[in-house]
């Protein structure tokens, strides 16, 4: 009996110890301070340059309207940035791109368009939109060249510019709408659609948008195309059976696509990046009180982490992802019991 026992022993001690170190070495979440804003508000995206820079935009819903709202992270603290034209006048703040040294970010100033550009130096300037959108989509921004897509009195509009001035771009007939909008290059852009057979992927190659021929699944809607160096992409987005959601993800490779349904239910896609492991990570809907919720993706593999436990929270959401060197930001709205959703930000790895 001493015997056996004395190999059990041996055995614990030694899975322990090639179980111990990368538990020891896989960090947690962690939650950081934001300056708060006047609740409700609604985060619109998230994107980091580096481990020192990173801002989040959205908007306050106050008793005047909308208000934009921009906060920026210096890989220590979160702060609020009031010195973009327009700060304290009725809009709001979408989507955040980096562009060569500058910031670029599309703003609706009270319904007016324009793109907000923040030099390296702090100095902001603007480059307004050639015509008023009833609707601003999206929009995406590359060295040489940017696009907004939405809608006015006209049907759907993709405006590009291209550093100097501003064009209209057609796109092939039966598209309906643009839901979003992406690029890799000046001549490699991909939008989602809703054509009049469906949901499709658009690419513009420099000198047209065509019809891109991915085999997405049936009866399925996109959320959101993740582009990466060396010709990668993934698409993200839920497919419909018998009433129900779930999630599929579809894999380029540079030769053929692959798709996956991941174990996330109907869980929406857009804020999807890729980890400084590698892996695909995104936020989910939670399971556990007080919590928010994290799914990470490798290969055919997904597990879920947890961020810190916020006492009193009804509802923890993280909206957006970002990678920032070795770590991953998220940023939210957290709903405490009593009050209206407010901001929040987590981090995966780095200081605590």
């Amino acid at each position: 009996m001493n015997g056996l026992r004395a190999v059990i022993v041996c055995l614990v001690l030694a899975c322990t110890a090639s179980v111990s170190p990368a538990v020891a070495a896989t960090p947690g979440w962690s939650a950081l301070p934001v300056p708060a804003a006047a609740p409700p508000v609604t985060v619109s995206d998230l994107a980091a340059r580096d481990p020192a820079e990173a801002w989040a935009t959205g908007y306050e819903h106050t008793a005047d309207g909308l208000l934009p709202m921009l906060y920026r992270w210096n890989g220590t603290a979160w702060s609020r940035d009031t010195t973009f034209p327009g700060a304290g006048e009725p809009g709001w703040l979408g989507r955040v791109q980096f562009v060569g040294d500058q910031m670029w970010v599309l703003h609706n100033h009270a319904g007016e368009g324009e793109i907000l550009r923040r030099s390296a130096g702090g100095v902001w300037s603007t480059v307004p939109l050639p015509r008023t959108l009833w609707t601003y989509q999206d929009f995406a921004a590359v060295p040489g060249a940017a696009w907004v897509v939405g809608e006015d009195d006209t049907g759907l509009k993709v405006l590009h510019y291209d550093g100097s001035g501003w064009t209209t771009q057609s796109t092939p007939d039966g598209v309906l709408y643009l839901m979003g909008i992406t690029a890799r290059t000046a001549t490699d852009a991909w939008a989602w659609a809703d054509t009049d057979t469906g949901t499709a992927i658009l690419r513009w190659d420099g000198t047209a948008w065509r019809d891109a021929k991915v085999p997405l699944p049936s009866n399925s809607n996109v959320h959101t195309i993740l582009l990466e160096p060396a010709g990668r992409a993934t698409i993200g987005g839920s497919q419909y059976v018998d009433g129900a959601a779930r999630t599929y993800l579809m894999t380029w490779d540079g030769r053929a696509w692959r798709t996956s349904y991941p174990p996330l239910g109907d869980t929406y896609t857009e804020a999807m990046v890729r980890g400084p492991d590698g892996a695909l990570w995104l936020p989910v809907r939670s399971d556990r009180a007080f919590r928010s919720r994290y799914a990470r993706l490798d290969g055919d593999r997904t597990t879920f982490s947890y961020g810190p436990k916020r006492t009193n929270a009804i509802d923890v959401a993280p909206r957006a992802l970002a990678r920032t060197g070795t770590s991953l930001l998220s940023f939210g709205t957290v709903e405490i019991y009593g009050s209206k959703p407010n901001l929040m930000s987590e981090r995966l790895g780095g200081r605590p």
